[in-house]
């Protein structure tokens, strides 16, 4: 079975999802780890995103959920065709972002796969 993907700097599974807990996911912190994380165990059946992933350690702000989501997309090479996803950022304009980019990729993909 595939692992579930928590992206989030500061939140806990649990205040998120109220059926399921940490030990639910593989939970990362910061967009380097995210990445990582699937290019080592391949791509999760599920992801769970925040946006505003903080400072990095140089005190910049951080790459965000959006710069994950677009990793996804245009350079990560991986088939998301069957991606399941839930943004649970609280920055809306962000959220709206991540939820287009990879509604319109995936409806893409499985429109071209149709088109074989």
């Amino acid at each position: 079975m595939k692992y579930k993907l928590f992206l989030d700097d500061i939140r806990t599974v649990e205040m998120v999802y109220s059926n399921l807990t940490d030990e639910d996911f593989i939970i990362v912190r910061n967009f380097e780890d995210f990445k990582s994380t699937i290019l080592q165990k391949g791509l999760p059946g599920y992801i769970s995103f925040d946006n505003d992933l903080g400072l990095d350690t140089n005190g910049n702000i951080a790459p965000d959920g959006y710069a994950a989501a677009k990793w996804l997309v245009y350079d990560s090479g991986l088939d998301l065709s069957e991606l399941k996803f839930y943004v649970h950022s609280a920055n809306p304009v962000a959220a709206s972002q991540i939820q287009g980019l990879l509604d319109n990729y995936i409806i893409f993909l499985k429109n071209e796969n149709n088109d074989d």
